[in-house]
């Protein structure tokens, strides 16, 4: 009896052993904590731009390449400055160039030609294109406090297609995504897929 109480509990040490360590080595990459991500900006400094769970972090998601990225320059500059005008939260932006062949000085050349006053920061690994699910240039994701994902998708509904626009928008998921972050109330909408150009060596 004793014998068969020892071999019992080896086995039932063993499989809590297993299970456990299936569990552990089951979590998804996607699972990583936003806080811990780091990417560099165009000075080679390393930033951490989700550390602060206090603020409300918009990634506006670039490729130099693409023409409708290009046309949004003077609308996400001034949604930016309108924001931080109005707004009494913490409201940071982000340019996010996740092109691999994109090098610090194209970006600087490309941010003085289209006049970006906003920080840009490099994803050469993709960390912050999977945390934010986006997957065409431009797209935005909004992260409110606490580093809870609010919103990913396009800025507003001007393209319609990659060769169409209408001559305004007629939604604005972008704004309507930050001011839903600014009261802790949920996105109208919290997926809406963009136009425009694909990010290349999406896994």
């Amino acid at each position: 009896m004793q014998y068969r109480r020892i071999q019992f509990r080896r086995l039932y040490l063993w499989l809590a052993l297993f299970g456990f360590s299936s569990f552990v080595f089951s979590i998804p990459a996607s699972a990583q904590d936003p806080a811990t991500i780091a990417v560099h900006d165009i000075n080679g400094k390393i930033v951490h731009p989700l550390v602060d769970p206090g603020d409300i972090v918009v990634l506006v998601f670039l490729r130099r390449d693409c023409p409708v990225s290009s046309r949004y320059a003077p609308v996400i500059q001034k949604i930016s400055q309108q924001v931080g005008e109005r707004s009494a939260a913490n409201v940071k932006f982000w340019l996010v160039f996740p092109d691999k062949l994109d090098s610090t000085q194209a970006i600087r050349k490309y941010l003085a030609d289209y006049d970006y006053h906003l920080p840009a920061l490099l994803d050469h690994e993709d960390q912050l294109v999977k945390l934010s699910h986006v997957q065409i240039t431009p797209e935005v994701a909004v992260f409110g406090r606490n580093r809870q994902l609010v919103y990913d998708g396009r800025i507003d509904d001007w393209y319609v297609t990659l060769g169409s626009s209408r001559p305004a928008p007629t939604t604005h998921e972008l704004e309507d995504a930050i001011r839903a972050a600014e009261t802790g109330n949920p996105a109208p909408k919290s997926e809406v897929r963009g136009v425009g150009c694909y990010i290349s060596d999406l896994q």
